[in-house]
C-alpha cells in the first residue's frame, strides 16, 4: 500500500497530508484522524521532511522501528532514482525542455488535497473561540512570512502556550509512571554529525581524493538537521552552498575546490521535483548527482546516493528518538493541553498554504487554463469529499488532462 501511495503522491508536502488522510485514514484505518494530525503536528517541531517523518510513524505503528524504516526506504527510493537519473540526463543531454504540460494540473489538484485536508481538520482541531483565534492568527502570519523557516517553530510553540492558560477544558492527569528513554538514536545523529563535519573539513585542508565526496555528505547532512519549513527552505540553503558562497571572494582563497552548481541546473532540480511523485527532500539526489558530475559518472552516481541518503537520515533519527518522548510527555497536563493549540497552528498553516498556492494559479488573465485549473481544484476537493475514488485515479486524471489540454 505505500509503495502505490509513492508511486501517486504528487504535489509536494502540501498535498501529501491530504493523500494520506484518503489513503491510511479513510481507506485503510491505519490510523485515525486525531493521530494523523497529532503525528503532522508533532513533525513540524522537529527538522527535516516533515510528510516523510508522518509517514515513518504510520510505518512504526504498525510494526515497530523495522516497518518505520521499511517504510521510509519505500518512500524515498522511487523520487530519489527519478530524481537522480534526472541529473544524468541534464548532464548528458542538451535537450532541456521538460514535460510541462503534462504536469500543468499538478499544482491545482495539491491545491484540492490541500483544501480537502484542512476542512477535515478544521473539523477535528478547532472546537472553540482559543483555537479559532490561534488559527486565524496562524494563518496570517504564515502567508505573510511563508518562506521565513523560524516562523513554523515559533507559532507551534505560541499556540502550545495560548491553551495553557485555561484549565477549563482538559482535565489534569496523575499518576504518570516515569519512562526510560533510549538515548540510541539521539547519540547516533549527534555523532554522524560530528563525524561528518571532521572528515569533510579534514578532506578539505588535505585536499583528500575524491574530497567533494565527503564535503557532500556534511552539506545535506547539515541541511537535514537544520532545515525548518520543507523544500521551500532546503531551496535558498542549496543556493547559498552551491552558487553564492563558492564565488565568494574568501571561499575562492580559501576554498578554490568548492561544489558549485550551476543555478538554472539547481532550479530546474526544484521545479521538477514537484512535479514527480515522493518527498520533494529527494531534490538532494539530483543536487548531489549536478554537484559530481565533473567527476565522472561513477562520483556521480555516488553523489545522488550519498546526497539521498544525507538528507533523509537525521529526519528519520530524529523522529524515531523524540517519538516515544513526545508519547511519554503527551501525559503530562501541560503538555496535553498545548496539543489543542498546536493542532489549530496547524490547521492555519494549512489555509495559508492553500492560499499561497493559488498565487500560482494565473487569475489575472484569467484564460482557459485558469478557468481548467479552478476546475481541477474544485473537482479533485469534491471527489475527496464525496466519493471512495482512490487518490491514485485523481492523480492519474489530473496528469491526463494536462496531456491533453
Amino acid at each position: 500500500m505505500v509503495l502505490l501511495y509513492t508511486l501517486t503522491a504528487f504535489g509536494g508536502p502540501q498535498g501529501h497530508l491530504g493523500m494520506m488522510l484518503k489513503t491510511f485514514v479513510n481507506k485503510r484505518r491505519y490510523i485515525s484522524e486525531e493521530e494523523l494530525y497529532e503525528y503532522n503536528s508533532f513533525c513540524q517541531l522537529l527538522p527535516g521532511a516533515s510528510s516523510t517523518q508522518v509517514l515513518t510513524l504510520i510505518g512504526y505503528k504498525r510494526g515497530g522501528i523495522v516497518l518505520a524504516v521499511l517504510t521510509l526506504i519505500i518512500w524515498i527510493l522511487p523520487a530519489c532514482i527519478l530524481m537522480g537519473a534526472l541529473s544524468f540526463l541534464l548532464t548528458y543531454f542538451t535537450d532541456k525542455n521538460l514535460t510541462e504540460s503534462l504536469f500543468r494540473f499538478i499544482q491545482p489538484m495539491a491545491i484540492g488535497f490541500l483544501l480537502y485536508a484542512a476542512i477535515k481538520a478544521f473539523s477535528v482541531s478547532v472546537k472553540n473561540v482559543i483555537t479559532q483565534v490561534i488559527m486565524l492568527l496562524s494563518m496570517i502570519v504564515t502567508y505573510l512570512l511563508f518562506k521565513t523557516p523560524w516562523v513554523f517553530p515559533l507559532l507551534i510553540i505560541g499556540g502550545g502556550i495560548a491553551t495553557n492558560f485555561s484549565s477549563k477544558r482538559i482535565p489534569d492527569r496523575e499518576n504518570i509512571k516515569p519512562r526510560q528513554i533510549r538515548w540510541t538514536n539521539i547519540w547516533l545523529f549527534v555523532v554522524i554529525f560530528i563525524i561528518a563535519g571532521i572528515l569533510s573539513e579534514t578532506a578539505r585542508k588535505q585536499d583528500w581524493p575524491n574530497r567533494k565526496a565527503y564535503n557532500l555528505f556534511e552539506n545535506f547532512y547539515r541541511f537535514g538537521s537544520f532545515v525548518f519549513g520543507g523544500g521551500d527552505v532546503l531551496l535558498p540553503m542549496m543556493l547559498d552552498q552551491y552558487v553564492a558562497r563558492p564565488v565568494a571572494p574568501k571561499i575562492i582563497v580559501k576554498n578554490p575546490n568548492a561544489i558549485k552548481i550551476d543555478k538554472t541546473d539547481l532550479l530546474t532540480g526544484y521545479g521538477m521535483v514537484r512535479a514527480i511523485p515522493g518527498p520533494v527532500f529527494s531534490v538532494a539526489s539530483f543536487a548531489g548527482g549536478m554537484a559530481l558530475q565533473k567527476e565522472g559518472y561513477r562520483m556521480q552516481l555516488l553523489g545522488c546516493v550519498l546526497g539521498s541518503i544525507a538528507i533523509f537520515l537525521p529526519s528519520a533519527l530524529l523522529v524515531l528518538f523524540f517519538f516515544p518522548v513526545w508519547q511519554y510527555l503527551k501525559k503530562f497536563v501541560v503538555v496535553y493541553r498545548a496539543l489543542e493549540g498546536i493542532n489549530a497552528v496547524v490547521v492555519g498553516v494549512m489555509w495559508a498554504a492553500t492560499l499561497y498556492l493559488l498565487h500560482g494559479i494565473p487569475l489575472k488573465d484569467f484564460n482557459s487554463t485558469s478557468i481548467v485549473s479552478l476546475l481541477v481544484i474544485a473537482g479533485t476537493f469534491l471527489l475527496l469529499r464525496y466519493t471512495r475514488l482512490p487518490a491514485p485515479l485523481i492523480v492519474l486524471s489530473c496528469l491526463f488532462f494536462g496531456w491533453i489540454f
